[in-house]
This record gives structure tokens, sequence and C-alpha cells, in this order.
């Protein structure tokens, strides 16, 4: 057999594999495909990055009732700022890990000047038990960003997301009105997108997808300046996807590219490029 047949055979196989795999979806449940989506894209956990720690800021507890009378516990940290009239600072953490493994991310941006709350959605650490959705983690933020409100009415508020946060972001700052400036860190352009950069991205899924986390049809709704930050160097969402992302937003906006920075690091390398762009882009006086 030819390399070019062994090929288009493999192929087949993957295809046949497939639609064995959507035959059999019907007898699974579309439900129970949906919950492995959510599973896969939010890993949620109650596990803290190893080392990381919530010194030095307070606990605090969201309580709040859905749209579908759900009554819902968030747990989150609160850092305030230096100052006494400091902006605020919502923060939204990634996939996989709690709040607290967030901490490193959170004291940075507190030594930048902001008052930063950063929340747990459900099915992580100490918030309500269940497993997250997209829609159920857009509730949440709205339910973080009216608590920030009412901590400090009259405030700039500002929002911030990474990775998986960094979508979550874009849909709370498009639904908004009230936001100053949007900051987001090592996200994407949406799920079916991050899927096609990964080994197996040539399968045809993307119609299988229900958390799709659309940021590249949301990101030009937003109102207020934008800021996005990549590593060039980023193993699980490509750069490309940042810069594509960007290319999609309006202006007032500016991009960080740091070179050679991963997933995990970028901040930490370029708090220097963030105090200018916090200066340049949204006004602010940095610490």
């Amino acid at each position: 057999m030819s390399a070019s047949a062994s090929f288009w055979t493999r192929k087949r196989l993957l295809f046949g594999a497939l639609a064995l795999l959507l035959t059999g979806s019907t007898l699974w449940g579309l439900k129970e495909l949906d919950a492995r989506q959510r599973i896969w894209i939010f890993q949620p956990s109650d596990r803290a990055w190893p080392g990381a720690n919530s010194a030095g800021m307070q606990e605090v507890e969201i309580p709040y009732t859905t749209a579908s009378g759900q009554k819902v516990q968030l747990h989150g940290l609160w850092m305030p700022g230096a100052r006494a009239k400091a902006p605020q600072l919502l923060f939204l953490h990634g996939a996989r890990w709690n709040v607290t493994g967030s901490s490193p991310r959170i004291r940075r941006l507190n030594e930048l000047g902001f008052s930063v709350l950063a929340v747990d959605y459900r099915g992580f650490g100490k918030s309500s038990h269940a497993l997250p959705s997209e829609a159920s983690a857009t509730e949440d933020a709205r339910a973080a960003w009216d608590w920030l409100e009412r901590k400090a009415p009259g405030q700039p508020r500002y929002i911030f997301g990474h990775s998986l946060g960094g979508a979550i972001a874009i849909d709370l700052a498009r639904r908004v009105k009230d936001e100053k400036g949007v900051l987001v860190e090592s996200t994407f352009t949406s799920i079916p997108d991050v899927f096609d950069s990964m080994r197996w991205g040539w399968l045809p899924v993307d119609w299988l997808i229900t958390q799709r986390f659309d940021s590249i049809d949301k990101v030009a709704e937003i109102g207020s300046p934008l800021l996005v930050v990549h590593g060039t160097a980023d193993p699980l969402i490509p750069a490309r996807l940042g810069q594509q992302l960007f290319d999609a937003a309006r202006e007032p906006k500016r991009i960080i590219l740091v070179d050679g920075a991963t997933h995990h690091n970028t901040q930490a390398r370029a708090m220097g490029e963030y105090r200018k762009a916090l200066r340049e882009l949204f006004g602010l006086n940095p610490r």
C-alpha cells in the first residue's frame, strides 16, 4: 500500500469512528455530550495552582438569584488598592484552578493600583457546586460586576480575564455599558478555533461544539478601550488567535505580544508594558 493510500485509509477509519460516535451520541444523549464539553473546557476544581496562596486578600461571598430563580453563592477574593479611590477591577480566571490559583496575577494587578475582586464561577472553589457552562459563567460574572458597583459606587470599573476568563470578560463587556476598559490575556477567538489549532483540529466537529465562546463575533461590541496581551510562545492558545481577536476589535485598542512568553508567565514578563498601556490607553496612573 502506498503512503498516500495508507493516509486516506487512516482518514476513512477516523471518519468511521467519528460516525459511530455520532450515532452513539443519539443514545448517549445530547445533554451528556454537552456536559462532557463543559468538563473539558472548564475543568472545574477546588484546587489552587501549587504554591499559590491568598495571604493579604479578604474572602467575600456574593449570593444572588438567577433569572430562572436559582439561588447561587459565589466565593471571591477582594484585595483593595493602596489609594483611597483606586480604580476597581473584576478579575475572571481561566480553567482548571480555583480563584486562589490566580493569586500571583491578582497581586500584580493590585500592585498596578487596582482594587481587585476575583471570583470563582459555579463549580470552582467554594462557590455553589454545579457543572459550569458558558451561560452560567456569564451570569456569575455579571453578579460579581454588580457586587463591585455596590462595593464602591461611582468608582471607575475595569474587567480583566485570563485565558477562558478572557472570553467571559469580553461577553460581559459587550453586555454592560459602564466599564471603563477591558484587559484580556492569553485568550482566544472561539472554542472551535482553539480546537482547530490542536493536533486533531482537522476533524469536522465544529457543529458539535455547544460551548462556543465566540469572542471573535462579540469583541467589536465592546464600547471601551481594549488591551490584548499574549505570549508568542503560548503552547495552549496560539498568539495568532490573540492577534485575530485584536484585529476584530474597534478602536481604541492596543496589543502587547510578549516575546517568548508562555500561557502562564506573560503577565509577569510584561509589567512594564502593562504600566505603559494603562497610562496611554486607559489614562490611568499606575504605581
